[in-house]
């Protein structure tokens, strides 16, 4: 019955998606700043707005992998005189950042686009990490997005326009065995990204929250050198994807102005389960998601459950091994 009744309102919604179809923003000649941009995803989406006529700024710390990125970015671009800049400074130090995207805004131009990259990961119980593990992780996942973001704001708000992507992870949405820390902190960012979407709406900026799965990155690299077996067990039971799909896919949807940005059938399974309070598109995507919760649950549970199986395993072996 509730199938019948919904049926006229997927025509309808479908209609009125049709009709409004959004044009994605253009790039063209505008300043695009991205964080942790001398590798990974936030190189790739360097790249990626400099083959759109972005004059592109990366912001990183190590001097040696800040060149070879200006320099591949600087190969991308399609026009004579897009300016493409390099500047080590430390995402988590707010002065610092702060009084470089002023220097910034000075000599490229307005920042149209901040793209906040930076980030790593240090995996392990949540017993064993000491209060450096903790601290950097908080420096560099959520005072190093929050903090250039602190810096932008006001200058987005006097220009009425702006666009802020905060990336984050898959588990920003669900707790994994051997995150604890670093989940946390990404739990923080998607709290102030709907924040700040609902802050900022009236001031046309737009806000998206990238949930990338595991990534083949260098932090991704360095990441498996501290993964417990259980945490390892669980990623492999997902692909790794290339930081140019993810890149695309995050650019893309920010520049149409979608909240979340994912890739892949499980990333909309678990995306759609933690839906929440989320900004939403359109009428459309409310009603396709209100069909699917419910189904999803039940494939929810089963993938917890399959990784609930892998850690007991882990345990009983562990305790056979003893």
């Amino acid at each position: 019955m509730l199938i019948v009744l919904f049926i006229p309102l997927f025509i309808v919604a479908l209609i009125l998606r049709l009709i409004k179809q959004r044009s994605p923003k253009s790039l063209d000649k505008r300043h695009v700043v991205i964080t942790g941009g001398s590798s990974g995803i936030g190189k790739s989406a360097a790249v990626l707005a400099a083959r759109k006529g972005a004059n592109v700024t990366i912001i990183a710390r190590n001097l040696e992998k800040l060149a070879a990125a200006e320099k591949e970015i600087k190969g991308a671009c399609i026009h004579k005189d897009q300016i493409v800049t390099a500047v080590s400074v430390d995402v988590s130090n707010k002065i610092g950042i702060h009084n470089e995207l002023n220097n910034l805004e000075e000599k490229v131009g307005p920042i149209y686009m901040l793209i906040n990259c930076a980030g790593m990961a240090i995996c392990g119980k949540v017993e064993d990490f000491t209060e450096q593990d903790v601290n950097t992780m908080i420096n560099a996942n959520y005072l190093g997005t929050l903090y250039p973001i602190q810096s932008v704001v006001p200058r987005f708000k006097d220009r009425q326009e702006g666009i802020i992507v905060l990336t984050a992870s898959q588990v920003a949405l669900m707790g994994m065995f051997g995150y604890s820390i670093y989940a946390s902190c990404k739990f923080a960012l998607r709290g102030l990204a709907e924040s700040i979407s609902m802050e900022l709406k009236p001031y046309n900026i737009s806000v998206t929250l990238a949930l990338p799965p595991d990534t083949d990155t260098p932090g991704y690299e360095n990441e498996n050198k501290t993964k417990p077996t259980e945490t390892q067990l669980i990623s492999e039971t997902g692909g790794l994807l290339k930081p140019e799909v993810v890149a695309t896919k995050l650019l893309k949807d920010a520049l149409i102005g979608k909240f979340f940005s994912f890739v892949g059938v499980e990333s909309y399974i678990l995306t759609t389960l933690c839906i929440g309070m989320t900004p939403y598109v359109d009428f459309l995507e409310i009603m396709v998601q209100s069909v699917l919760l419910g189904p999803l649950r039940l494939i929810g549970a089963y993938y917890l459950q399959t990784f609930h199986n892998i850690i007991q395993r882990c345990y009983l072996q562990k305790q056979k091994d003893n």
